[in-house]
């Protein structure tokens, strides 16, 4: 026999049972399956027939055991234990929640780790359910983190809709630790909008101490770290005597290239970006303006 699950669009609550499982010391009625979570070894107990119908990843596990579990696939019996000691058991349950009612309970401290699993079970409409949620709920302390996440999953909606929020408080964004883990392919993506909302020599400064937060944890170089985001910096915008204070901090720690201040200093003596990537002399929307900037953007007023 075969058991047909309803499939309504993606957060329309049709439970398959009276209610899902719950974190319990004693089985859920009628439950054949059990799952040991978290590093609190919390148990879970679930119905085979209900994962297994919604989840091919589910199907998997439970018919030839738990691939990259604790145990040895094919060691585990039917019911289980099947052990998950790198997952909070609220993200877990959040996701047996899904399977059993195809809607989710979401909060601001899981969503992005019950999106992470939802790319590894493969279940499309929960990963839908959190991206809607995080853009809904999205704050200053969070961007950085869902936008690494969005880039991670290849989610472009999310990915935009971050970079959105980065360039309407950009002044916040570059003082939290989400900006301080952003990897460096994603900070220097972000370092290319037009539209982020700080003056460029407060960049300079929050990408040098994103460089050496980085440098302290890959235990790698600062100018080796930064390589790729000092790129994105625009230095032809400072003027002269802030070039020349940062040409001075530069000594010690070589965050920016020799080459790429002294192509700014070029942009300065020849009063054009001549030389210079034509990005790297437009004003961003929280630029400063500066006298010298009439002749680098021939659409500066």
């Amino acid at each position: 026999s075969l058991l047909v699950c309803p499939i309504p669009a993606p957060g329309h609550r049709v439970p398959l049972l009276p209610k899902a499982p719950h974190l319990s010391r004693s089985p859920f009625p009628h439950s054949d399956v059990t799952f040991v979570v978290g590093r609190e070894q919390q148990k879970v107990f679930a119905h085979r027939c209900v994962l297994a119908c919604r989840c091919q990843a589910f199907r998997g596990m439970l018919s030839q055991g738990l691939v990259g579990s604790e145990d040895s696939p094919g060691s585990i019996p039917p019911q289980g234990p099947f052990v998950l000691g790198n997952v909070q058991p609220e993200v877990f349950l959040a996701v047996i929640e899904f399977l059993y009612t195809n809607s989710v309970t979401l909060n601001s401290h899981i969503a992005l780790e019950v999106l992470t699993s939802s790319v590894e079970y493969g279940l499309q409409d929960l990963c839908k359910l959190c991206v809607k949620f995080i853009k809904d709920t999205l704050s200053v302390e969070q961007v950085c983190e869902a936008l690494q996440a969005a880039v991670t999953y290849g989610l472009a909606d999310l990915q935009q809709h971050c970079l959105a929020f980065i360039e309407g408080c950009t002044a916040a964004v570059v003082r939290t630790q989400g900006f301080h883990e952003l990897s460096d392919a994603v900070l220097a993506w972000v370092l290319r909008s037009n539209r982020l909302g700080v003056d460029e020599l407060d960049l300079v400064q929050a990408v040098r101490e994103w460089a050496h937060v980085s440098s302290a944890v890959l235990e790698r170089p600062v100018p080796e770290v930064a390589a790729l985001p000092v790129q994105e910096l625009r230095l032809p915008l400072l003027a002269p005597s802030e070039l020349a204070t940062l040409e001075s901090h530069n000594q010690q720690d070589l965050l920016i290239p020799v080459e790429n201040i002294a192509a700014a200093w070029r942009a300065h003596a020849l009063r054009k970006g001549s030389g210079v990537p034509s990005r790297l002399c437009r004003p961003r929307r929280g630029t400063r303006p500066r006298d010298h900037h009439r002749h680098l953007d021939p659409h500066a007023k």
